[in-house]
């Protein structure tokens, strides 16, 4: 029970999530852009990128489950 709510309070605390748009997260943190390179999601200058989530860009790039959390992890941190 205490772990569930750690999560909960941590993903509260994040800004950038699964179902923000790429061009949305890049325009508000630019330093994000290296950590999609870094996990092949190079789609950044691609114009889906603009209505596309990062969770439907980084599943095209197979970036899925585990992954996909460690980089929006790490998406966070970097935006801080």
């Amino acid at each position: 029970m205490k772990r569930m709510e750690e999560n909960k309070m941590e993903k509260e605390k994040m800004k950038i999530t699964k179902d923000m748009t790429i061009g949305d997260a890049v325009e508000k943190y630019p330093d994000t852009v290296k950590v999609l390179f870094e996990h092949g999601l190079h789609c950044i200058g691609c114009h889906v990128a603009k209505w596309e989530t990062i969770e439907e860009g980084a599943k095209a790039h197979g970036v899925v489950g585990d992954k996909l959390d460690k980089m929006i992890k790490k998406m966070n941190e970097v935006a801080k």
